[in-house]
């Protein structure tokens, strides 16, 4: 069963139990094109951001960007510190992200983090909150 006939169906029994507009809204729908199924959100989800970032579930490609931004936002939001879970592995995750650290001109220090915060498997960033000149 693909993707798109598992929504069908999904669709199709959602709108049959009721209860769910979204459900109906989309079985009276039958237009194919509406729905992509590689990108089923096709809009940007906002994520609340915290001081901690883990990078187990980002893609390894997207690990330097992803981390550039999160420097960026956790700065706007005014983190003083911040955490980054790299894992411990082999340490290819680990040095990507203090390579990021060692140029980006906001990141005051960085260091491992402690034992009961990942030890080996996180790093610590702590940034400055003043404007460069």
């Amino acid at each position: 069963m693909t993707l798109l006939e598992w929504l069908k169906r999904w669709r199709a029994r959602a709108a049959q139990q009721g209860g769910d507009e979204r459900a109906e809204e989309f079985a009276a729908s039958d237009d194919e094109e509406s729905i992509d199924p590689f990108n089923p959100f096709p809009e940007g989800v906002r994520l609340e951001i915290t001081d901690i970032i883990d990078l187990h579930t980002i893609n390894p490609r997207e690990v330097r960007a992803v981390v550039e931004e999160y420097l960026r936002e956790a700065r706007r939001a005014r983190f003083r510190s911040v955490r980054i879970i790299h894992g411990k592995g082999r340490g290819v995750q680990r040095e990507i992200v203090r390579g990021i650290l060692e140029r980006t001109p906001f990141v005051k220090e960085w260091t491992d983090a402690p034992p009961h915060a990942g030890g080996l498997g996180a790093t610590i960033a702590h940034l400055s909150l003043e404007e460069e000149n």
